[in-house]
């Protein structure tokens, strides 16, 4: 038995037994009666997609990341799925991957899946440079169903971008190093997506405007892991910096491991921030300074547009920025 069965025993379309199906108030009582009594009276449990076969909707949203072992991400979709769920929405999560073709194969994959909207987490999605900022898969899929990026911005109809202010956040660490009598800054970085350009953009106009000479060789890229950047820096012995600013947590810490091996005091002899305020900071000795780039706002932002956005309850911004905190603790 199932929605097609219903519809024709009770000679309604598929669409009314949907609506008597989500309780919409379309459907006079006698008719809801009728579809009610023969749903009782067959035993038949209705899907996700019954539920929304007529109404132009699946109650689902496909949530989109390029992998899911990345701390920032995995908060984020903590949160989306969260607040979705207390909405009524069912997720579909997809992992990409970095590449670009795979990321276009992947939203193509979710439209297919009769989704109601796309969130894109990350700012990999905003395209990067290795890329040449191809983000017009995205822009495509828009024509369907809103998209919402985290962390990243695309200019474009029916796409809605929720992100951190990490120029302004990156720009603002940088100058309270320098006011605090640091000189010589190592920036360390792992992509160039949106997100790492923005902070890398701050750095560099924080110098600039300190009247600070910048040094190409204190920009290091370089893989996101604790032990490979211990390993990497080995190969930096020669390099004179008083503070490093990395662009994520872990690469603080492997910094600060390397540092404290090679018997450096912290802050005393250099400072160290890193980037999203993750639970490693209190696991370090001293306690990592980092920025909280307020990633569970960012998210609840962009439930918040899609709310608004789906229920056609107003307008939305296509762009939202959130202001970020450095939170100060024991390494600057």
């Amino acid at each position: 038995m199932n929605i097609y069965d219903i519809a024709q025993i009770a000679n309604v379309s598929i669409a009314t037994v949907s609506r008597v199906v989500n309780n919409s108030p379309k459907v006079s009582e006698k008719t809801r009666k009728k579809v009610l009594d023969i749903i009782e009276t067959y035993g038949y449990t209705p899907n996700v997609f019954a539920q929304g076969l007529g109404l132009n909707t699946m109650h689902t949203i496909g949530i989109l990341v390029p992998t899911i072992a990345d701390l920032y991400i995995s908060r984020a979709v903590a949160c989306l799925e969260e607040s979705l769920h207390e909405m009524g929405y069912d997720i579909i999560l997809g992992c990409s991957g970095y590449a670009a073709k795979q990321k276009e194969i992947h939203i193509e994959m979710m439209l297919s899946k009769r989704i109601d909207a796309l969130i894109l987490v990350g700012s990999t999605y905003a395209g990067s440079d290795d890329e040449t900022h191809n983000t017009s898969y995205i822009s495509k899929a828009a024509e369907e169903i809103p998209v919402f990026l985290i962390n990243g911005l695309i200019e474009g109809k029916n796409i809605y971008c929720n992100a951190a202010e990490d120029y302004r956040a990156s720009y603002e660490v940088t100058t309270e190093l320098i006011k605090r009598g640091r000189k010589r800054i190592v920036f360390l970085f792992d992509s160039r997506s949106y997100s790492a350009n923005q902070k890398k953009s701050g750095y560099e106009h924080a110098l600039l405007d300190a009247g600070i000479e910048f040094v190409p060789e204190l920009e290091i890229f370089m893989k996101n892991d604790i032990d490979t950047v211990r390993s990497i820096f080995c190969n930096y012995d020669y390099l004179d910096y008083d503070a490093v600013f990395a662009t994520d947590d872990a690469m603080a810490i492997g910094a600060m491991k390397y540092l404290k091996a090679i018997g450096k005091n912290i802050p005393e002899d250099v400072s160290i921030v890193g980037y999203n305020n993750s639970m490693f900071c209190k696991c370090t000795s001293p306690e990592l300074s980092s920025v909280d780039n307020k990633v569970e706002l960012v998210a609840s932002q962009t439930v918040k547009s899609l709310k608004t956005v789906l229920g056609k309850e107003g307008n939305v911004l296509h762009k939202n920025m959130v202001a970020c905190e450095l939170v100060r603790r024991a390494t600057i």
